[in-house]
């Protein structure tokens, strides 16, 4: 049960907001909604995350997302936590257009809301949401260009498995505009059954022989498109980024197939947004701006210590 005091006066401003206090009780209770099926293990770290912050924080927060993915699904959920009175949502921006309408009607109710992984700062300001908790996503696919442009890289194909998710287009244009070219037919969709995803990348390779590399967004892309490089014989020929880590990902950087995973740190995705509202709930104050979780590079040189804490933690 939400702990405001509705009729307090508060001569006091916060960073950029003034709030009306609240009292301080143990036990509020948040939920922290994402975009991802049951099927993204990219989540785990997430959940893990949410796990020992409560332990930290005295809080509950539950993990909730739409089993398949379905969008739709999701915004039920966010006004499903509304309607229940939590003390705050923390919520992926997956798609603006679908989540507006229940994010801000849990605003309008006077329930704090982070937003979180997906999205950008400015929808984040939009949504009437505290701040954003991320990765800015153009900025990482800039970043991972430019890198692969120093490589030598002119041409590759984005293999993006969530294309509905406007982000992951974000990384793919940043990627072309760091390698110096606009993005066009090098973004493919490509879905996220395994074997789906696997044919297309094969597919895209034997029309487009000359790519240079492969940005794949992701463990769900990541993976098939591995083992179509190997089955093809281009592993160590073709230049090949990703998004996010898994045991395949990091398996694949230690033999030299992936030349770098992009690490938005994931834990601390989890982990901010249920700081940040546990503060705001108890004591009114919050961050001033919307706080950055990546990117990070991981390659060769770093790969020994971040998988050491892989599946948890990074």
């Amino acid at each position: 049960m939400r702990k405001f005091l509705k009729s307090l006066a508060v001569g006091v401003v916060l960073a950029t907001t003034a709030f009306a206090g609240a009292a301080h009780a143990d036990g509020e209770k948040f939920v922290w909604i994402s975009h991802g099926p049951d099927s993204d293990s990219w989540f785990n770290v997430i959940k893990n995350a949410i796990k020992i912050t409560n332990e930290q924080m005295g809080v509950e927060t539950e993990y909730r997302n739409p089993a398949t993915g379905d969008l739709a699904d999701m915004a039920r959920i966010v006004q499903q936590s509304s309607a229940a009175g939590v003390d705050g949502i923390i919520v992926t921006i997956a798609d603006f257009n679908v989540l507006e309408g229940p994010i801000k009607d849990a605003v309008a109710k006077g329930i704090p809301v982070v937003t979180v992984n997906s999205g950008t700062v400015e929808q984040s300001q939009q949504l009437g949401a505290l701040l954003h908790v991320g990765q800015p996503e153009y900025e990482a696919g800039l970043g991972a260009g430019k890198r692969a442009k120093e490589a030598g890289i002119t041409s590759f194909v984005c293999v993006n498995h969530y294309i509905t998710n406007p982000a992951s287009v974000e990384r793919c244009r940043g990627f072309a505009e760091g390698i110096g070219v606009d993005l066009g037919n090098q973004m493919i969709d490509s879905g996220i059954d395994p074997s789906e995803v696997e044919n297309k990348v094969k597919a895209y390779l034997t029309a487009n022989a000359d790519t240079g590399a492969i940005l794949t967004l992701g463990p769900n892309s990541a993976g098939p498109s591995i083992r179509a490089v190997k089955d093809m014989g281009l592993d160590g020929e073709i230049y090949f980024g990703t998004f996010d880590l898994s045991p395949e990902i990091s398996e694949g950087i230690k033999d030299g197939t992936v030349n770098f995973a992009i690490d938005q740190q994931p834990f601390l995705q989890g982990s901010i947004p249920i700081q940040v509202l546990t503060n705001y709930v108890r004591y009114g104050v919050a961050p001033a701006n919307s706080i950055f979780t990546g990117p990070g590079f991981v390659t060769k040189d770093n790969i020994e210590l971040v998988e050491s804490l892989a599946g948890q933690y990074r």
